[in-house]
């Protein structure tokens, strides 16, 4: 049994050897598996070689590098001699890397590549601290700074002559030690050093890893950003159990789903909803999709949504919000019972013509698809679950390494992100701090179930605190509780539901308090919407800034009679306003469960996507300061 995340490679190591670890490509884009023992070695020869150098136990590492084989290497070397690493990806900005190199003390730093490595070079006169560089890729023309595998092979040497220092470092690791200090890409303000610890990451393989269900023999696909505390937990995960993990990226997803065959992906929100997206602009596409194609897929899908809607019921796991009696359970179970015997044989049939082609497209394979990062919208969340591709969506921060609760195979509840994990405790409070709901360590709950208010957690997840930042770590967390600043419930299933963000909550002048989330959730649900955020703090209605789908919309243009393509006119044509008007209405409404302060009112169509590293962070969730600052004078017209 591991005691420490660098225990989790060297046990690795020794339980699953020449097993391959990670598959990564060479320059024919072909995939090349790294065994345990192999990148245990390098990791450990890494790590001799780092304390020669002079790297001391508990000291900060920078590693500014996105996912690639030599960055499990790297993170084993560097926990392997004692230290926490600072990772960041290399989109990082230049002024958010001094600060960030800056503020964690780091005296090495690891950068990927040569593009990398020209960043780091125009602000290293500004971070006193750094001493040492060393690039990742082999490739890398960089003159001046140390290469990695030039070390790692002067750490085999030292281990050849029998030193060993690694193995006394790695003993002298506390629980309460960090093996990473990773700067949140905040909504707000300047980043925040996340102190996670061994123990944060043990708790997440013993208490979230066995709810998952993956095996072993499991193959998973890696596309998220490793140094990203979601993506890691997976990696480190799939080491523990040893599964077999394979990198990929956007471009060559649909490639590799093929080559790899996964079993299991961790993904982000947008992912499936681009996916989603490609799927209905295909089969709606007349030039792609004959029309007979198409009715075959609407009558598989309408046939296959109904048949797992009431599966759900009977089995117990559709979500409920407000209680439902038990003489409308009664007679809606009856009726599912006969929706399913009807609609069995049908199903099964046309999900093999049809259904099964589409989950054949990620590689035939795929049990599941791990969501976080962001809240998956219902329909997308819906669709891919209904066509046989499990969905476990889960929630948690940075700040709880990050997982607070994950959806289960017996509790596949859609419309929330699944039961507590255990050994965790969760409060419901209201805004003056009453406790409304509370779910205990052993998920007993007391209180009312169905009520919203701020979600705090306490567990061996949460974190030691923000580094050098007494003040934030105070706000944060008091007698231990840490305050999420996100909005849920737990609903009548037991599980729960995030239902917003407390800080991103928007005041409308008559003083109703409105959640901007599920507004622009149901807004991108258009297919003429790519993006949206809804404004209106101390305004008398809420409005939107809308990013088009211009692809969407050329089409629509085309049939309509609209001949211009250029996207400044276009968003400033009378017709295409109609049209977004009708959208928003259509969407935003009140038989949609809007009420009126909730539905937007005066809008305006942007053409410049949110982008990350500029609108978005690295989860995709909106800077709405940034937005809010950089498109203020069209706010300020949008209510004149």
């Amino acid at each position: 049994m591991a005691n420490n995340v660098a225990e989790i490679y060297k046990r690795s190591a020794e339980k699953f050897g020449d097993k391959p670890a990670f598959f990564s490509k060479d320059e024919k884009k072909q995939y090349v598996p790294t065994s345990y023992k192999e990148l245990y070695e390098m990791g450990t020869a890494l790590a001799e070689a780092l304390i020669e150098m002079g790297v001391n136990a508990r000291e900060h590492v920078g590693l500014i590098a996105d996912h690639r084989l030599e960055w499990p290497i790297v993170d084993c070397g560097i926990l392997s001699c004692g230290a926490a690493d600072v990772p960041r990806g290399t989109d990082v900005t230049e002024s958010e890397l001094e600060y960030i190199l800056n503020h964690a003390e780091a005296k090495v730093v690891f950068v990927e590549h040569d593009k990398a490595l020209e960043k780091l070079n125009k602000v290293k006169s500004k971070i006193p601290s750094l001493k040492t560089i060393i690039v990742m890729d082999k490739n890398a023309k960089a003159e001046g700074v140390l290469k990695l595998y030039d070390i790692i092979e002067k750490g085999r040497q030292l281990i050849a002559k029998g030193s060993k220092k690694y193995e006394e470092r790695v003993a002298q690791i506390k629980p309460d030690d960090l093996f990473t200090l990773i700067y949140t890409s905040g909504t707000t303000g300047q980043p925040k050093g996340v102190m996670l610890m061994h123990s944060n990451m043990m708790s997440q393989m013993t208490d979230v890893l066995p709810l998952t269900g993956i095996k072993t023999n499991d193959r998973i696909l890696s596309i998220l950003p490793v140094w990203h505390i979601f993506e890691r937990v997976f990696m480190y995960g799939a080491i523990y159990i040893g599964c077999s993990t394979y990198f990929t990226n956007v471009r060559d997803l649909r490639e590799d789903f093929a080559k790899a065959k996964p079993n299991f992906m961790a993904s982000a929100p947008r992912l499936w909803e681009s996916i989603y997206l490609g799927i209905y602009n295909k089969i709606n596409d007349p030039k792609q999709t004959p029309a007979i194609r198409k009715k075959l897929f609407n009558l598989a899908y309408f046939l296959s949504k109904h048949f797992h809607a009431s599966l759900r019921f009977v089995k117990g796991i559709e979500v409920d919000y407000e209680g439902r009696s038990l003489i409308y359970s009664f007679f809606r179970g009856i009726w599912s019972i006969v929706v399913i015997i009807l609609s069995f044989p049908f199903y099964k049939l046309f999900d093999a013509i049809v259904l099964s082609k589409i989950r054949q497209a990620t590689g035939g394979y795929l049990k599941a698809t791990v969501s976080g990062g962001g809240a998956l919208q219902r329909h997308v969340d819906a669709f891919f679950n209904d066509i046989g591709l499990a969905v476990i969506e889960g929630y948690g921060m940075t700040e709880t390494s990050p997982v607070i609760s994950c959806r289960t195979w017996d509790k596949m509840v859609m419309g929330s992100v699944g039961p507590i994990i255990p050994n965790t405790e969760v409060q419901i409070r209201d805004f003056n701090g009453n406790v409304l709901t509370y779910v205990k360590k052993d998920g007993t709950i007391e209180g009312k179930r169905g009520v919203k208010g701020i979600i705090f957690v306490r567990g061996p997840q949460v974190m030691k605190g923000y580094y050098k930042n007494p003040e934030a770590t105070a706000k944060a967390l008091k007698d231990g509780w840490m305050d999420t600043g996100d909005l849920g419930m737990i609903n009548y299933k037991d599980t729960l539901t995030i239902t917003g963000r407390a800080k991103e909550t928007v005041v409308l002048l008559g003083g109703e308090n409105v959640e901007p989330v599920p507004i622009e959730n149901k807004l991108t649900e258009s297919p003429y919407i790519s993006q949206c955020m809804v404004v209106g703090q101390d305004q008398k209605n809420l409005g939107a800034l809308i990013v088009p789908d211009f692809e969407k919309l050329k089409e629509w243009c085309s049939a309509n009679g609209i001949s211009d393509t250029d996207h400044a006119k276009l968003v400033e044509n009378p017709k295409v306003i109609e049209l977004y008007k009708k959208e928003i209405r259509e969407l935003n409404s009140a038989k949609n469960g809007f009420k009126s302060f909730e539905q937007v009112t005066p809008f305006v169509l942007i053409t410049k996507p949110f982008e990350v590293g500029d609108e978005m962070t690295n989860l995709m969730k909106l800077k709405r300061h940034v937005i809010t600052e950089k498109y203020k004078d069209k706010i300020a017209a949008m209510y004149k």
